[in-house]
């Protein structure tokens, strides 16, 4: 018994992206610079709309939860990531690796559930005009808000559970920069194929069914308001096109990772970094540059900081 626990993984050692010194360098400086901008984008968007009276909205209230996921996403791989590029040896411990797991399926699957309910709040803004502020309250905008990270809650959780309990006695290399569980799966001293599949269809399911709820909704909203108007389906269209882009940029390397049967390894990182590092920055600069009261919002505060200054 005594020998057996001495041979249980306490730590796991992470293979990260590349082994190049030069390209980690240059990686190293590359995520440095777009993990600041995905904590200044995103928090900057969050600090704007609860600042700006203007932007008090259903639709901005629901913004700045998306922004603030995606500053968490981003957070708990990318910073690992970014010091690991200057270490010859990368390591994380067992505590560690679950931790990460759990976090990032928690925002992940909470960020599914939350695309999901600003589909629903372009569907009543858009279709149902008159019934808006009634119908897309404080206290439904909260729950909504709450039922997003209660299934991302239980999303992770039982991705956890399936996984917390294996046996790990070695070996002990995740060729990854983060603990992914199909990776981690692998190590584990038994057969796992059934719970792999299990884990899986536990997040397919769950990436599946609201990309093809927001696939439906907006759909939906196109055509219910072409059949009033020519002139409003365009309108429809700019109004829902940042909220598409985002949609397919989280979504299509989600489903792509739980869905396609053959692992490359290249790609797999390539799309593992797509969307933790790149899409949490790419959300906010979406909504920013394509969102006419964003734009104005910041040209006032900027302005006022400007006055402050000169003062």
């Amino acid at each position: 018994m005594e020998e057996a626990n001495q041979s249980v993984v306490h730590e796991f050692i992470l293979q990260g992206l590349c082994n190049s010194k030069e390209l980690q360098i240059f990686l190293f400086l590359s995520f440095s610079i777009l993990y600041m901008m995905t904590v200044v984008g995103n928090l900057f968007v969050v600090l704007l709309i609860i600042t700006d009276p203007h932007l008090h909205s259903p639709m901005y209230f629901l913004l700045a939860n998306l922004s603030f996921v995606d500053f968490c996403l981003s957070s708990v791989t990318t910073p690992k990531l970014t010091t690991d590029l200057l270490k010859d040896k990368k390591t994380i411990s067992f505590g560690g690796c679950m931790s990460q797991i759990l976090c990032v399926h928690f925002f992940a699957g909470g960020e599914m559930v939350l695309l999901v309910t600003m589909a629903y709040d372009r569907y009543v803004a858009i279709c149902k005009p008159l019934h808006y502020s009634s119908v897309m309250d404080r206290q439904k905008c909260i729950l909504l808000v709450l039922i997003s990270w209660i299934i991302g809650f239980v999303h992770a959780m039982s991705q956890l559970f399936m996984i917390l309990e294996l046996p790990f006695c070695g070996p002990r290399v995740v060729d990854s920069f983060f603990c992914d569980i199909p990776l981690v799966l692998k190590l584990a001293c038994m057969d796992t194929n059934t719970l792999g599949m299990l884990i899986n269809a536990d997040s397919g399911i769950l990436a599946t069914t609201c990309f093809i709820v927001l696939l439906v909704s907006y759909t939906y909203i196109l055509l219910t308001v072409r059949l009033h108007s020519e002139s409003g389906a365009s309108k429809a269209l700019s109004t829902c096109t940042s909220h598409i882009i985002v949609v397919v940029l989280f979504f299509g390397p989600c489903i792509f990772i739980c869905l396609w049967p053959v692992s490359i390894t290249w790609v797999d990182k390539f799309l593992a970094v797509f969307y933790t590092v790149i899409t949490p920055l790419l959300n906010p600069a979406i909504y920013t540059l394509r969102n006419k009261d964003i734009k104005k919002a910041t040209k006032k505060l900027l302005n006022q900081h400007v006055k402050s200054m000169g003062q």
